[in-house]
């Protein structure tokens, strides 16, 4: 494999849906409630700022879990860029520390266009923000204290892939407040969770071995699987309420379609006895989100002409 393939693939780009699926949620409620006012530069550039972060926390990841020794032969999933000896742990740092500095450049342009004409204090809000979600990239297996090895990784994916991503999009591009937003917000943070729930059962022998203590290894396998239920259940049951508070046309409910992917899903899961099955579920989910976030956004935006 040459040094450009193992580079994309140490990206993880099939990993991008799941992380695109913020962006569009939130910058469709935002394109409804301020079409005039949308800002397509700002758009572009949430997506790309998100691409940035995402590929940041799998480069991370991959060094983080590498030099703890949690990649090892034992792991279930694909193989890792190190684990497979594609790239070295110094090269993966380098690589770590370049999207770092893209990221903190194309974040910083994304919050001088998103706030124009705003005060300032929104500027530093955000760029705060910005700083936080680089540090939570890094930090979930990376350091002495990385919080994913601590079962405080579900915290965060829902705190950065469902309020920040589609509440903050959705802020940058409307400039509005709509308090209202928070619910889908959760939606798609509880989706991104239970995509993490389903790694982390998959792998959870492997790292209560290593002494990765994910919150699948503090509750055990059949918990975890009520768990993963009631984030999709829950997920489902917030959209439905937010489009309830907010209806303008039955057009709006178009994401309703997807429940039949989520239940189906659900029943899957139950059933699985061996965590090497979970694996194809994890792509499974983070697509059936991705859908979810395009039917979602199509409703907003011709239910909001309605």
């Amino acid at each position: 494999m040459s040094k450009f393939s193992a580079w994309i693939y140490a990206f993880r780009l099939r990993t991008l849906p799941l992380a695109f699926s913020c962006i569009i949620t939130g910058s469709a409620m935002a394109f409804a409630d301020n079409r005039s006012g949308f800002n397509w530069l700002a758009f572009v550039l949430c997506l790309l700022t998100t691409l940035l972060l995402q590929v940041l926390s799998n480069l991370a990841n991959d060094y983080g879990d590498s030099e703890k020794g949690t990649d090892n032969h034992e792991r279930i999933g694909p193989r890792r860029a190190v684990q497979a000896g594609l790239l070295s742990l110094s090269e993966i740092r380098t690589g770590i520390v370049i999207c770092m500095l893209l990221a903190l450049v194309c974040g910083v342009w994304l919050i001088y266009e998103g706030t124009k004409g705003l005060h300032f204090g929104n500027s530093v809000f955000f760029f705060v923000l910005g700083i936080g979600a680089i540090a939570a990239a890094i930090k979930y297996t990376v350091g002495k204290n990385a919080y994913g090895y601590s079962g405080f990784g579900d915290l965060f994916v829902m705190l950065f892939f469902g309020f920040v991503g589609v509440g903050g999009s959705y802020y940058l591009l409307s400039h509005t407040i709509n308090p209202s937003v928070l619910l889908p917000a959760f939606t798609i943070g509880a989706f991104a969770t239970a995509v993490l729930n389903l790694n982390n059962m998959r792998d959870w022998h492997g790292d209560e071995r290593a002494g990765k203590r994910t919150l699948v290894v503090k509750l055990g396998l059949e918990r975890a699987k009520i768990y993963h239920t009631l984030l999709i259940v829950l997920a489902c049951l917030s959209a439905v309420i937010y489009v309830f508070l907010n209806l303008h046309s039955s057009f709006q409910f178009l994401f309703i379609i997807t429940f039949i992917l989520f239940r189906k899903h659900l029943a899957q899961v139950r059933r699985i006895e061996d965590p090497r099955e979970f694996d194809p579920l994890l792509r499974q989910l983070a697509i059936f989100t991705f859908i979810f976030s395009i039917l979602f956004g199509v409703g907003m935006i011709v239910g909001s002409v309605g």
